[in-house]
C-alpha cells in the first residue's frame, strides 16, 4: 500500500470530505472548531494532511511540532477504510516524515465504566503494535484528561505546555486549558 499525503486547503478537492470527518471522528469536547484548525495550518510546524492510499483518500493526519518534538494531534481513518491496513500503513508514513521527531500522541485513558472502553483499549493496542510506549504524564485539553504514548518516553511535560502555548497563544490556553497534568497533580486535582 503506497500512501501520499497532501495538505489540506480549501481547494484541496477532498476537503469536505476531511472536514466531514474531522467532525464525526472526534466527540466535539475533544475538537476545537475547524475553521481554528485551519487557521493554524501552513503556518511554521503545523502539518493537516490530508491522506491517500494507491491514489484513494483514507484519512486526515494533524501534526504539530516544535524542534524535536512532533504532536500526532489528530489522526483518524475514514470509516469506510478501517480494517483494512491503513491505520499502520499512516502510522509507518508519519514516523518516517518525522523521523529523527519524538512523536507522541494522546489518547483517551482506559475507563470501565465508559460505554466505549472496549473501542480504547483497541487504540492502545493498535498504537503499541505500531511502535509507541506510554509516557508517565497526562495531557489536560479542555474538560478531558488523556493519557500519552509515543515513539520516545524522554518527554517532559514542559514541552508539552511549550509547545501548546506557542500553538494556541496565551490567552488561549488561559480561556481553553491545555497542559501536561503528572498523576500527582491528576489525583489532587479528583481528590479536591
Amino acid at each position: 500500500m503506497r500512501m501520499t499525503l497532501k495538505r489540506v486547503k480549501t481547494s484541496l478537492p477532498e476537503y469536505k470530505k476531511v472536514k466531514e470527518l474531522y467532525l464525526t471522528a472526534f466527540p466535539p469536547e475533544e475538537r476545537p472548531p475547524f475553521f481554528l484548525i485551519m487557521s493554524k495550518t501552513g503556518k511554521r510546524d503545523v502539518d493537516f494532511w490530508s491522506i491517500y492510499a494507491d491514489e484513494r483518500w483514507v484519512g486526515l493526519a494533524y501534526v504539530i511540532s516544535q524542534g524535536d518534538l512532533s504532536y500526532l494531534n489528530y489522526l483518524a481513518v475514514s470509516e469506510s477504510e478501517r480494517g483494512k491496513g491503513c491505520g499502520s500503513a499512516i502510522m509507518r508514513t508519519l514516523k518516517r516524515m518525522y523521523e529523527g521527531q519524538r512523536l507522541f500522541l494522546a489518547l483517551e485513558q482506559l475507563d470501565e465504566a465508559s460505554p466505549n472502553n472496549n473501542e480504547r483499549i483497541k487504540r492502545r493496542q493498535f498504537y503499541a503494535k505500531n511502535g509507541l510506549k506510554p509516557i508517565n504524564f497526562m495531557i489536560q485539553e479542555g474538560s478531558m484528561i488523556y493519557d500519552v504514548m509515543g515513539t520516545s518516553e524522554a518527554l517532559c511535560p514542559e514541552e508539552y505546555d511549550k509547545l501548546m502555548t506557542d500553538y494556541f497563544g496565551r490567552l488561549m490556553t488561559a480561556i481553553y486549558p491545555v497542559r501536561a497534568l503528572t498523576k500527582q497533580e491528576k489525583e489532587r486535582n479528583d481528590n479536591a
